[in-house]
């Protein structure tokens, strides 16, 4: 049977401690605040999560927290990670086993002029990973292959096992109507990307799920429910409320997702391993005027999510 995802579908910071070991207990606060936000899945690891700077043995330790915590509760989506498809393929094998029902492949940047490639490896990883449903992820260049809608359709179409596609190749739009359009039968949906940028045009365009960063999932679920129930001017409002930090967040990625969930209770810290640059205290002033400027829709005291 496949699976089923729609909705928000957060991607999941690492957390660091003071000595910047992997932070288990945090991780766990983080994967429980989402939930209990109402995200419909958790996804781990992505780019977002620091993918390129953990170990295979953190990775693994992290995605058995967030697979223990989300247990019994919503879906767990591993990524699929970076190397070769056998590589790969072992990696969504053992998170099969830890009970990730979804797996996320990102065709990578070498295949971007090369849709033979791309396709026969993603035909590959499948092999190496059987009875997986998969997603797969067309970033944009540098970090994926960026590949055309009528190209995905392609691949899509070779492989049975391919039933999802995260779109965030720019212009993101576009390319996940065209998508649409032409995907075969057996694709249930496309999810957006860009950390949830273009999340109105998406819901226009028919995405079927949104996979933000984990900083206000709150806000991005009431976001996408006031949509799909017809409440497009409070979707809206709450996209135009939030769009300000989601510009500062193409700067400060990851540390600004830590940043926000510090600030609400969740993280220890904001600490990252990727090379990204700091706030100064110009940063910090501003980022305490958005904050302030959106708790009345945080549906998440700090009080609760501290507790979590």
């Amino acid at each position: 049977m496949a699976s089923k995802l729609s909705g928000i579908l957060p991607v999941l910071p690492t957390p660091f401690g003071q000595h910047g070991e992997v932070d288990l207990e945090t991780m766990d606060q983080i994967a429980q605040f989402c939930i209990d936000a109402g995200a419909s899945a958790l996804v781990f690891p992505g780019v977002a999560s620091e993918f390129d700077h953990l170990s295979a043995e953190e990775r693994l330790s992290l995605l058995e927290v967030v697979c223990r915590v989300a247990h019994g509760k919503v879906p767990v989506v591993s990524g699929g990670g970076k190397g070769t498809p056998e590589e790969i393929g072992s990696n969504i094998s053992k998170a099969k086993a830890m009970g990730a029902i979804v797996a996320m492949v990102l065709i990578p940047n070498q295949f971007q002029n090369d849709e033979e490639g791309a396709s026969q490896f993603m035909r590959s990883v499948i092999e190496n990973a059987p009875g997986v449903d998969i997603i797969l992820q067309n970033a944009p260049v540098p970090i994926g292959a960026g590949l055309d809608s009528d190209i995905l359709a392609r691949i899509v179409k070779a492989s049975l096992a391919i039933r999802y596609v995260k779109e965030e190749a720019l212009p993101s739009g576009p390319r996940i109507s065209g998508l649409k359009e032409s995907a075969p039968g057996h694709l249930i949906g496309v999810i957006g990307g860009g950390g949830a940028r273009y999340l109105i045009d998406e819901m226009n365009r028919g995405a079927i799920a949104a996979m933000p960063a984990a900083e206000i999932t709150d806000i991005h679920v009431d976001m996408w429910n006031a949509y799909q129930s017809g409440n497009v001017a409070k979707a809206r409002d709450l996209y135009m409320r939030v769009l300000p930090l989601l510009v500062i967040q193409t700067i400060y990625r990851m540390r600004l997702t830590k940043y926000i969930l510090k600030k609400r209770g969740v993280c220890k810290n904001s600490k990252v391993r990727a090379p990204l640059a700091r706030f100064d205290s110009y940063d910090e002033a501003e980022l305490s005027t958005q904050l302030e400027s959106l708790a009345g829709v945080m549906k998440l005291a700090p009080s609760k999510t501290a507790a979590a």
